[in-house]
């Protein structure tokens, strides 16, 4: 059963290179190993940059979840949401999204950008119910396995940051 993230004892919270100190950037890095076979990135060398922004889903002041993105110009370029295995289906992806969105909407952001794995059906799931469209594909894209990659984007409405609808540019199977 998938309880709602938002209805627990989950805290979101935006992590920021001033505010993260060494135990939430190990922490952040344990979660990308549980959840990815092959982490391809490391929380510090990512809170570096000034464009990075990170969000962290914690229950009992433990991160479980994450999303990292780049904010740069009006996009908002989301590289990674990940989530440990044993608190998947709980809407904590749901929950991050939710609030880079938020984000993105206060800080007048036009489109939100994101790149998935053709076979991550549940991900693609999530971006299409947030209003996601597929634009296209960059085949072998992972370096793990040479999988391609479906490049998604969500175009707001910068004064009101309401979702503009959007249709697919590509056919994709989910």
């Amino acid at each position: 059963m998938k309880r709602d993230a938002t209805k627990s004892s989950v805290s979101l919270s935006q992590l920021t290179a001033d505010s993260a100190d060494d135990a939430a950037l190990d922490e952040i890095d344990a979660v990308a190993s549980a959840a990815f076979d092959v982490p391809q990135f490391s929380a510090r060398e990512e809170l570096r940059r000034p464009w990075t922004r990170c969000w962290v889903a914690r229950e009992d002041r433990r991160a479980l979840a994450f999303l990292i993105a780049w904010h740069v110009a009006d996009e908002l370029h989301v590289l990674n949401v990940a989530t440990c295995p044993a608190a998947q289906r709980r809407g904590l992806a749901t929950a991050l999204m939710n609030r880079s969105l938020e984000y993105a909407q206060q800080q007048q952001v036009r489109l939100i950008l994101l790149e998935v794995r053709r076979s991550n059906r549940a991900a693609i799931r999530l971006y299409r119910k947030l209003g996601f469209t597929a634009m296209g594909v960059r085949p072998r894209y992972y370096s793990d396995n040479d999988e391609d990659a479906i490049e998604m984007v969500l175009t707001l409405d910068p004064t009101t940051g309401a979702v503009e609808p959007g249709r697919d540019e590509i056919r994709i199977e989910i």
